[in-house]
């Protein structure tokens, strides 16, 4: 095989496979990263996965993985393993400008936590992945790199806000990259680009990169080509940490495999939250995965969640008040340097009152009650993770909404809502293909805490797909 295949190869591959081939001395860390740079170099141009590409630096790393390989020295679980980090999370030295203009000169000092914890596991950054401006938007734009564009159709968004992460993983230059997820933004990419992503349970990975540690909106999470490297990345940036209050104090004791048997799981479907319009292929692509996990012998029934519209606008103003609390002092120097979204925002949230925030609580309190009586019943739940094909490249978060007929509710993101009972890790999956084969998700919600479950179930659809596991989008 020439080299140029064998480059190809080694990109297709899972990050465990990597792994294993670089212990046993087969494949070197510098030929890996390599063809990361290579495949990088290739796709960036058309479809902007990337903001800063750590080439120098990169090389050098896989120099020194690949000396410790041959002097026998012991191995993290992630050696010698390309990734990307987003734009939003600190990394040493490196210009992290969180997609602002404001930001843009900004140098961290110092490694976010998770950031440390993927290095210290052997993996080798190789770029800084495009997030839209404070991550704010299920869309991947900012007036600092402009749009990232989708894999599979460059006129499509490649969903928000860790974007550049889902497609740098789709493409092949990274098998594994971190995202973000405070409304979705794991997981919104990951059903955009045919690929996995998880939001793990609040705590899980230690979020240390605010100001405030008391922020349970937020969580960072893996986006992968495969459930099994989705948790060889949790393995690797679980906690606990006390720079993080909120981290979880029991991590996960990972079983040698996703395995499980699919005759023990009761599984809940909810086409529709209780109510969300769904686009009605969709809901066929979420039906066929019901059906699936029941071939295999899992018991999967649907239920009615009841939750409602209001869940939405509960966590449109906590966000409105998270961005004008973390970013609002930027409006007197930067305003026009803002995307006009964000300064609209900001502004929302300076009018929304302590007590308005505040009450929120009390729509989170309902829904929990309401998904916990049937988390109680079943394992887990799956829904869709967008209930309609993904938008255009240009269009914005403001470009879906309103209502049906019906009065069915025609946002796009089935995610936000999972964001108020953040203790649930929800995994999305592919789920199939529109007519216009553009890629669906699938979302696993699991009981408080249980992300392993969650990834068990996530395996099963995926090798429902047969040998190959989820189809990828088509090379560029």
């Amino acid at each position: 095989m020439n080299s140029a295949g064998r480059a190809t190869d080694l990109l297709d591959m899972s990050a465990g496979t990597l792994t294993k081939l670089v212990a046993s001395r087969q494949v070197s860390p510098v030929e890996i990263v390599e063809a990361s740079l290579n495949r990088i170099e290739a796709i960036n141009p058309d479809l902007n996965a990337f903001c800063l590409v750590l080439g120098d630096e990169a090389r050098a790393a896989a120099r020194a993985a690949e000396a410790a390989v041959m002097a026998g020295h012991k191995l993290g679980p992630l050696h010698g393993i390309p990734i990307g980090i987003k734009d939003l999370t600190p990394t040493r030295n490196h210009r992290t400008t969180s997609g602002s203009k404001a930001y843009r000169d900004y140098i961290a000092p110092e490694h976010a936590v998770i950031a440390q914890s993927l290095i210290n596991a052997g993996a080798i950054l190789v770029g800084k992945t495009t997030t839209p401006e404070f991550a704010y938007s299920g869309f991947t734009y900012s007036p600092l790199w402009g749009i990232t564009r989708n894999p599979w159709d460059r006129t499509r968004t490649s969903g928000g806000s860790s974007g550049g992460s889902g497609v740098a993983v789709a493409t092949g230059c990274v098998p594994l990259a971190e995202g973000s997820d405070m409304g979705g933004s794991v997981r919104i990419p990951a059903s955009c680009c045919g690929i996995t992503g998880l939001k793990p349970s609040l705590g899980r990975i230690p979020f240390t990169i605010l100001r405030s540690t008391f922020e349970t909106l937020a969580h960072f999470g893996p986006l992968a080509r495969s459930c099994d490297d989705a948790a060889l990345f949790l393995s690797a940036a679980q906690g606990p940490n006390e720079a993080d209050i909120l981290s979880n104090p029991q991590p996960i004791a990972f079983p040698p495999t996703l395995a499980c048997d699919p005759r023990r799981l009761k599984i809940a479907l909810s086409i529709d939250l209780g109510f969300y319009g769904v686009d009605p292929e969709v809901e066929r692509n979420t039906r066929e995965m019901a059906d699936r996990l029941r071939s295999l012998g899992a018991e999967v029934e649907e239920v009615s969640l009841g939750w409602t519209f209001e869940s939405v606008l509960a966590w449109d103003r906590r966000w409105n008040v998270y961005i004008a609390t973390h970013y609002g002092h930027l409006l007197d120097e930067h305003r026009h340097d803002l995307d006009p979204e964000v300064v609209r925002i900001i502004e929302k949230g300076n009018r929304t009152s302590a007590v308005e925030a505040k009450r929120t609580e009390f729509v989170a309190t309902d829904m929990w009650r309401k998904l916990s009586a049937i988390l109680s019943h079943y394992d887990a739940m799956i829904c869709p993770t967008l209930a309609r094909p993904m938008g255009l490249a240009e269009a914005t978060d403001r470009t879906s909404g309103g209502f049906d007929k019906e009065g069915r509710y025609l946002g796009t993101t089935m995610t936000t809502p999972f964001n108020l009972v953040s203790q649930c890790p929800v995994l999305s999956v592919p789920s199939g293909f529109t007519s216009g084969s553009l890629p669906t998700g699938l979302q696993i919600v699991g009981r408080r805490f249980d992300d392993l479950t969650v990834l068990q179930v996530g395996r099963l659809l995926e090798e429902s797909w047969g040998e190959t596991g989820f189809p990828r989008p088509p090379r560029i």
